[in-house]
Order: C-alpha cells, then structure tokens, then sequence
C-alpha cells in the first residue's frame, strides 16, 4: 500500500510534525513506507521552498499561501499511484482563511483519504464549520483521539459514527532513564523540580503556575519550576520575546524569579523522556476547557509523570482513575495548594506516577501504529470492492448466462 502522508514535517519544529513523524514510523512496522514507495507532501509556512532541509521521504512541499500549490499536489498524488492519503489537520498549518485551501486538494484527489482531527471546536465559525463537515463528509474516515472530539463530530458536525474512530495519541516507546544520572546530563539543580513544555504562547497560563509558586517557595525552598520551550513562532514573529518577558517580569514582582527557569529549545523526544522522567511535578494550565487534544500531556502521562492540570477536554479523560489531579481554571491558590500537599507527601506522588506509567503503556506508538495500519488496510479492501448496485449487476449477469445457456441445451 503505497499512502501519502500530508503534513508539517521535520526539521520545522512543529508538534504536528513530530506526530507525523512518529506515525509515519510506527505504521512503516506494518505497511512498509520505503519499500510500498509512500512518501509525505510537506507543508511549508513561507513561499520559501527550500526554508527546511527535508529527507527524501519528502517528494512535495506545499507553500502554505499558494493555492495553487494545493491543485499541484493532488495531480502528484493521483499520478504517483497513491492507495491512501493521510492528512494531519489544524486549522493554522493550511492556507486561506481557517486553512480553507486544504479543500482545493481533497476535492481533486481520485484516491481515498483519512483526516485526523488535532483539533475539534466546539463553537465553530460558519468557515470553520463548513471546512471541517467538507473534509468528514469526503474523508473514507475521520480520527480524533478523544471521546469528547467523537461527541463533537456526531452532535456539532453530524459526522455519521461509523466513519469516526478514536485512536489516543501515541507516545514514545523508550525505557525510563536512571534519575540520578539523567539530572546530572540535563544540569538540573537540586531540589524538587516543577515541568511544563511545549511551545510558548498566552494560551498555555503559565501565568497561573508562576502566581502559585510564592505559597509553595515557603512550604518547599528548594522548589524550581522549569519553562521547557521555544516561544511559538508565530507569536515570535508579531510579538517577540514580550510573553516570556512578561512571564519573568511577573516573578519577580512575586520575589520567585529565582525559582524559575526557562530553558528555551525545542528538546526532540529523548531529551524531553528525559526531562520528565525526572520532574516531581508535571503541570499544564490551559485556561480553558476547549483543548480537545495535547500531545505534551500525552508525553507526560507516557513517561509516568505526575500530572497536575486544569479540567480541559483531554486532561479530563486522560487523567481519570488517579492517573493525575485536576485544579480550576485560572485558580492558582488550589494549585499551590496541591502542589505543596503533593510534594509532601511521596507515596501518593509515587502512587500517581505509578497509575500514569501502567496507563502510558497502552499508548505507546507500536500499540498505536498497529490501530492506524489496521484501519487504512480495512479502508483499501472497502475501496478495492465493488459497489453494491456493481456486485448485484455481476450476479444478474451471471444468472441471464446460465438462463440462456440452459436454454440452448433445450
């Protein structure tokens, strides 16, 4: 089955293109990507054709603004001899309002495709209802990777349910590290260690976790809280540095800048094991619920991490059965005050990492990549048979001959 991948793709630090990435690998355990000729059609942020240095998995890149380019890859696709297409879709990776060009590419693909869902909102606007309905209705399936984005498609975007699968958010395969060592190798300092990751944004709250710190420093002295990431490129571009500026700023208002570190790279997923292998406390304060999707508290939960967060769509299912602790939005003297408890208390610390590490098994990429490979394999046998009113044709064919030969025996 030769499936081409469409999607941000390494080297661009984009989380959609280190999930491609993994799922490229994990379904090559089963549909070999070299050897049945798949290939991925990049999708890039600039006119600029050659702003990334990709490998040569890459046979097409998409300039994100350029419609035209969309039309050019679906006639790559159908001349190449493509089984399946698989589209990663956010509404911020594709041209023209709300990424309304990816619809110029499905509507000329003669092969079937599978859409998976990283976002899914709840209140949608008329464009962003209309793209999303256009690209399920075409779609041969839909993958989300939470119940509540399946409720979403049935009740927001009346996507029949027998087109819908839901497939978690796979996760490193790689063995825990040996702490003592692996704080030693990452310079992390003494004492107990706070985590978040992922690329800066005001749309992560990290101000909430700093306002909670003051309360915590006086109970835990030693306690550093680590802001592991790159700003958000986008925000880089309009805003510079402002936010995390405004984030230091605000520390020291507090007297904790001291207890912060930023650490700002985009760590690739071993170093990231790593960081929070080692961490006491892994918080995400999303400042609201609409986060149906986190591929950084899939990381965490993967890796056996304590988690603390707010009750967003995907924590709240992702955390269930003590796998972690919920706090309310925006309330950072409930999160002071679980953190401190937490760090008191080492056995229900150790019980949450226990519970999140047993769980994080069953999302790990090779048990992923089997569901994803399964399911394109199911979808080509579909498009490889006939059509009913075809398979009913064959067999009034086949009776008319026998009729007519039994006929001229007579």
């Amino acid at each position: 089955m030769r499936i081409a991948y469409i999607s941000t793709c390494q080297p661009r630090e984009c989380g959609l293109a280190t999930f491609n990435e993994n799922l490229v690998r994990a379904v090559g355990q089963h549909i070999p990507f070299s050897e049945h000729g798949s290939f991925i059609v990049a999708l890039n942020d600039t006119d600029d054709k050659s702003q990334y240095a990709y490998d040569d998995s890459v046979k097409f890149v998409i300039s994100q603004e350029k419609l035209a380019d969309y039309q050019s890859a679906a006639a790559f696709i159908n001349a190449n001899g493509v089984d399946m297409c698989v589209i990663q879709h956010e509404f911020g990776i594709y041209g023209g309002r709300s990424g309304v060009y990816l619809l110029g590419l499905t509507r000329l693909l003669k092969v079937p495709y599978t859409v998976i869902f990283h976002t899914v909102l709840a209140q949608p606007d008329p464009i962003q209802l209309s793209i999303v309905k256009r690209l399920a209705g075409r779609a041969a399936a839909v993958v989300v990777m939470t119940h509540k984005a399946v409720q979403l498609l049935r009740s927001v975007y009346q996507v029949p349910t027998d087109k819908i699968r839901a497939i978690p958010h796979g996760v490193p395969d790689i063995d825990t590290p040996d702490p003592a060592i692996t704080r030693k190798r990452l310079g992390i300092p003494d004492g107990k260690i706070l985590l978040t990751f992922g690329l800066l944004g005001p749309s992560k709250g990290l101000e909430t976790t700093i306002r909670s710190l003051p309360a915590v420093c006086r109970q835990h002295p030693d306690v550093r809280y680590l802001i592991l990431g790159k700003t958000h490129p986008g925000i880089l571009r309009c805003s510079g540095e402002s936010y995390r500026d405004s984030l230091l700023d605000l520390a020291k208002s507090l007297g904790i800048e001291d207890h912060i570190v930023f650490i700002s790279e985009f760590v690739h997923e071993e170093k990231l094991h790593a960081y929070l292998s080692v961490c006491d406390l892994y918080i995400t304060p999303y400042p609201n619920e609409a986060q149906i999707t986190s591929g950084t508290l899939s990381y965490a939960v993967g890796a056996g991490a304590a988690v603390v967060s707010t009750p967003y769509w995907h924590a709240a299912e992702l955390l269930k059965n003590n796998r972690g602790k919920l706090f309310g939005f925006n309330n950072h003297l409930e999160l002071s005050s679980i953190i401190t408890e937490l760090l008191s208390n080492p056995s229900e610390l150790k019980s949450l990492k226990r519970n999140a590490y047993r769980y994080g098994l069953t999302l790990r990429w090779p048990r992923v990549g089997k569901q994803y490979a399964r399911l394109f394999n199911t979808l080509c046998r579909k498009e490889e048979q006939p059509s009913l009113p075809e398979q009913a044709l064959a067999q009034v064919t086949s009776t008319l001959r026998t009729l007519t030969l039994k006929a001229s025996i007579r």
